[in-house]
Formats: C-alpha cells, sequence, structure tokens
C-alpha cells in the first residue's frame, strides 16, 4: 500500500501548465526525491500535497484514502500527518526557539493537554539536538540550527509524512550534511516517509531512496535511486546527473562513462591499461554508497584511433561493465 499516491494531476498559474499528468507512489518508510531545475514546478507539487495549493486535476491519496481532488481540499486532520519544512525557515524572531516550537500546537492541537506541550517541544527539540537552544531566539542561531527548530516544529504533531521543500539549499555544505545526517535519523527512528523537493543532486543522492525527475511540467524518470542515477535515459536527467561534472576544455574529443554497479572491487582502469595497452585519460571520477552499496562512475577520453575504441569496447562487453558514451 502507497503512502501516498500522487494520480494524473494537473495544475496551471493563469492558463500555463506547471504540472501536467503528474503520477506518483510514495511508499512508507521511503525518502523520495523529486529532483528538477527550478522553475519546474516542484515546490508547486509538493504544496498541492498538503494542500497549501489546489489543483486543476487529478487525485492525491493517503493510505489508500481520497484526501485531495479538484474538488476536495486536504481537511486539517490530513495536514497534521504531513508536515513540511521549508528553506527560509520561517521562525517568529519574537519567539524563543521553544515557543516556536509549541506554535504547531497552538494552532493545530488540541487544547486539552495544553499542560503537555512544554514537554512534547523539548522532547523534539531533543530529537533534533537543540535541547539546551530551548530559550535562545532566533537571532542567536547558526542556519542549520534555525532548520533544526523548524524540524522540531513539524516533529511535534507526530506527522507520518515529512515534506522538505529545498530544506538545505540555503545552507553551507557542511552543514546541509548534518542536516541530511538528520532526515535520515529521523526516518529510520520514527519511520517518517520523507519527500525531498530539490535542485541539488548531491542532497538527493545522500538519504533518497527513491527519485523523480521533474522537467517542464512533467516526471520523465522515475524509479529506485541507483536505476535512474547510473543509467539515465533522459536527455534532462544526464544533465542533472553528471554534465556537471565533465567540464572539460576537450570539447572536440569523444567520451565514455564506465558505470560501477554495487562492485567496485575490480581495478579495471588499471586492468585496461595492462590487458589492452591502451592509455587511458580520466576526465571524472565518482563514487557513492547508496543502500550500503558502492556505486560510480568514471568518465574517460576515448582512444584516438577507432581500432583502439573497438578493443575497448570489446574488453568492457567481456567483463560486463556497463557503458555510455557521453554526449556533450
Amino acid at each position: 500500500m502507497s503512502e501516498i499516491s500522487i494520480r494524473n494531476l494537473t495544475k496551471s498559474f493563469d492558463n500555463q501548465k506547471v504540472l501536467d499528468g503528474i503520477s506518483l507512489n510514495i511508499n512508507k518508510g521511503d525518502i523520495y526525491g523529486i529532483l528538477g531545475l527550478s522553475g519546474m514546478g516542484k515546490s508547486t507539487l509538493v504544496r498541492c500535497i498538503n494542500g497549501l495549493e489546489t489543483f486543476d486535476g487529478g487525485e492525491i491519496y493517503f493510505k489508500d484514502q481520497l484526501i485531495a481532488s479538484k474538488d476536495k481540499q486536504v481537511d486539517r486532520a490530513t495536514r497534521r500527518k504531513i508536515a513540511m519544512i521549508f528553506q527560509s525557515f520561517n521562525l517568529l524572531a519574537q519567539r524563543n526557539v521553544l515557543g516556536n516550537v509549541r506554535l504547531a500546537l497552538e494552532i493545530s492541537a488540541d487544547k486539552s493537554s495544553k499542560k503537555d506541550w512544554n514537554r512534547i517541544c523539548l522532547e523534539a527539540l531533543r530529537k533534533v539536538g537543540l535541547e539546551d537552544k530551548a530559550y535562545s531566539y532566533p537571532s542567536e542561531l547558526s542556519g542549520g540550527q534555525s532548520q533544526r527548530v523548524a524540524i522540531a516544529r513539524a516533529l511535534v504533531l507526530k506527522p507520518e509524512v515529512l515534506l522538505s521543500d529545498e530544506a538545505t539549499s540555503a545552507l553551507d555544505p557542511e552543514t546541509t550534511d548534518s542536516i541530511l545526517d538528520l532526515l535520515k535519523e529521523l526516518n529510520q527512528e520514527l519511520g517518517l516517509t520523507i519527500i525531498m523537493i530539490s535542485h541539488q543532486i548531491q542532497a538527493i543522492e545522500s538519504i533518497c531512496t527513491k527519485v523523480a525527475i521533474l522537467d517542464h511540467t512533467k516526471i520523465v524518470e522515475q524509479g529506485d535511486l541507483a536505476d535512474v542515477f547510473l543509467n539515465p535515459k533522459t536527455t534532462i536527467a544526464k544533465q542533472l546527473i553528471y554534465s556537471k561534472h565533465v567540464k572539460t576544455m576537450l570539447d572536440s574529443n569523444k567520451m565514455i562513462r564506465l558505470i560501477f554497479n554495487g562492485n567496485l572491487d575490480e581495478p579495471i582502469i588499471a586492468n585496461i591499461v595492462q590487458d589492452c595497452s591502451i592509455l587511458v585519460s580520466i576526465v571524472y571520477a565518482d563514487t557513492k554508497v547508496i543502500d550500503k552499496k558502492m556505486y560510480g562512475q568514471v568518465v574517460i577520453k576515448l582512444p584516438a584511433t577507432e581500432k583502439d575504441t573497438k578493443k575497448l569496447e570489446k574488453y568492457l562487453d567481456l567483463h560486463k561493465v556497463s557503458y555510455e558514451e557521453v554526449i556533450h
């Protein structure tokens, strides 16, 4: 059973379509990344999920129950189960950290449980590592601490789904890593389903289990992170995933990308040089851990002669190494 199911969702602004036939199934416990360039509709999509935006057509289901359509808006009870964090933190300057976290309860919670609110808020702050900052004010916090407060505020309502809308894009790389680690911990500890909107490929590949790529109103690729990232099919997917890595002045030279699917034990580059007697020029290399397995890619310049190129391709085929030509 899907936790969130989006079926043929369509949305326009001033007769300009921004989402066209979007369909996604997000399972419980997924960390699902939605990746795309700026202005492609990612934030609009996530705002439709929690009812901040209406839409023109399609349906959204939560645990197989219809929660939103053209004629139905997300109700208050469901909104409590689908929390959201934003790039800008949205903290009130005049309230201390505890007061900012309490705000979610003041707006949405049962007032009869008011006596427990401070305890609930302090517990949420403990989960994000900020219990000692409960009486500090936003002006005294770093960007990373402010985002942790925003996450704690989302947690006090005990959501089942957390929507992250570019929540790390305003942070420096080290702080971004700490927030991503926190989200992964919450996913594992609380069983929290996370939908992460981002244009930062590093953020998506760090923690997501599945990914969808949004381009010009449509989902153009989706699936398990390893499948999509290591074998992108569409031009936009290839651009997002690895073209920024392959910046070179050798635009007139053909290149080939070697793809390692979970097994990097064999020293393939060294073997090519030794067994094929071909000098290999490495343009770019990258490895990453996805679902506790090592994956990677190496982009190399093709040999100068057609004969050596054929020899290289036969060697890769023989050793079952996936590869493709890099198109500039």
